[in-house]
């Protein structure tokens, strides 16, 4: 269990936020292909068979917060990118648009988490050595905009 996740507990308020990313993933990569509004895309998660597994309130966060940061952070992960964003697969795009709003956005996630889980869902869903070049985009994303935390890190 990754550190990002509660230890399940009696509490409805419990539930995966692993799951929460692959239905952001999910819905980024339908966004992508077919363009829809938030609430549409929303919707269309519902018929996941995951979506009651999720934490329903950390996927609404992530999903609007990556759609309305998408500028930022499209501008931040484009200076650590060898091609250009056009020529990400849309997996890829998306795990490093989500990863990126978790690093950029929500200090409460520790910068190693939002990197691990990243990395897991290329594992997951992305090509045979994609979780690798994630992981490497993702350090550098990590080291400029959360350099305090990062330095702490590696001195230790």
């Amino acid at each position: 269990m990754s550190a990002d996740q509660a230890a399940p507990s009696k509490s409805k308020g419990s539930k995966n936020r692993r799951k929460s990313r692959e239905l952001a993933l999910k819905a980024l990569y339908r966004n992508r292909m077919n363009a829809g509004d938030v609430k549409q895309l929303r919707l269309d998660s519902l018929d996941d068979p995951d979506y009651f597994k999720a934490d329903e309130a950390y996927f609404k966060q992530l999903l609007t917060g990556v759609l309305e940061q998408t500028e930022q952070i499209d501008a931040m992960i484009g200076q650590f990118i060898d091609r250009q964003l056009e020529e990400l697969s849309p997996i890829e795009h998306a795990i490093l648009r989500i990863s990126g709003y978790e690093l950029m956005f929500d200090v409460s996630i520790p910068y190693r988490v939002a990197i691990n889980e990243g990395v897991e869902l290329a594992k997951s869903y992305g090509g045979i050595d994609g979780h690798k070049y994630i992981n490497g985009v993702l350090d550098k994303v990590a080291a400029q905009v959360r350099p305090h935390e990062f330095g702490q890190q590696l001195r230790k």
